[in-house]
């Protein structure tokens, strides 16, 4: 399901356009990270709440921070686009709001292992390869809408980061760069570092107890024909991915991952708010 435009229309559209341009510019050669009001433009932070109604959700000191985290992203990390894309201020802005929402309590240091982040108009064909019983090696290419790498880059695809969904809990952005932070405990495994043994311990049992639920209700819906479970199935394939699938919920359909999922509600509020 694709999210509404709400650009202004027409001259007013490419007037707001013309005077936002440079601002990226001008942020990074001048932003501090003691900066007390964001440099970044009202009418476009305002255009990026209303085009992702689930940050404007946030409460009023939330968007204050989120706002502030947003405009330090901006200052250090590099955005290219793929195959002649050219990054827009509204592009980057939209990029940074969402990847910043999973460390809006956790500090934007989770993020200091890379600065790259690659912008695909659309999916991106990954080549892949695999062994079968026999030995043999198949080629093959995937459809990828993101990808993190450790300690590399993020790579996105445009098309998906617009197609954010609340209904759907669909969110490519805050699912890659919720990889990022699995990733810093080395490989993604479903459990990002954890600020206490007690948490960890709970983590682990709460997130396996999940992960187990989640493949035998989308086993018994394929088989079967039961209720489908309100998480993309691509959240079976491992650990990990649930793990960045069900944060995707989590963060853009609050009160339904509350319903389907309380006691993951509870878990990453432990870990993603913390007390």
């Amino acid at each position: 399901m694709g999210t509404k435009n709400n650009n202004p229309p027409g001259t007013q559209a490419e007037a707001m356009r013309s005077s936002l341009a440079g601002w990226w510019h001008r942020l990074t050669t001048r932003l501090g990270a003691a900066t007390k009001s964001p440099a970044i433009p009202q009418a476009l932070w305002d255009a990026t709440l209303m085009h992702y109604p689930f940050l404007a959700e946030r409460g009023a000191a939330d968007l204050q921070q989120l706002r502030l985290l947003s405009a330090q992203f901006l200052g250090s990390k590099q955005f290219s686009g793929a195959h002649g894309l050219q990054i827009t201020d509204e592009m980057a802005l939209a990029i940074a709001a969402q990847a910043c929402l999973p460390v809006l309590k956790l500090g934007l240091h989770w993020y200091d292992d890379f600065s790259g982040i690659v912008v695909h108009p659309e999916a991106m064909l990954a080549p892949r390869e695999v062994h079968d019983d026999a030995g043999v090696v198949h080629h093959y290419q995937e459809e990828l809408s993101g990808e993190a790498m450790s300690g590399g880059p993020v790579t996105l695809s445009w098309r998906d980061v617009q197609e954010a969904s609340i209904e759907d809990g669909y969110n490519v952005v805050i699912h890659e760069f919720v990889h990022k932070l699995d990733m810093r405990s080395g490989q993604a495994d479903g459990c990002p570092p954890m600020p206490s043994r007690a948490l960890a311990r709970r983590w682990q049992t709460d997130m396996q107890a999940a992960y187990r639920d989640f493949k035998e209700a989308l086993s018994m819906a394929n088989r079967f024909g039961g209720p489908r479970p309100w998480l993309d199935p691509y959240a079976a394939t491992d650990p990990a991915e649930f793990f960045a699938v069900s944060s995707e919920a989590y963060f853009v359909n609050r009160t339904r991952f509350g319903e389907e999922w309380p006691t993951l509600l509870a878990l990453f509020d432990a870990y993603f708010v913390g007390p």
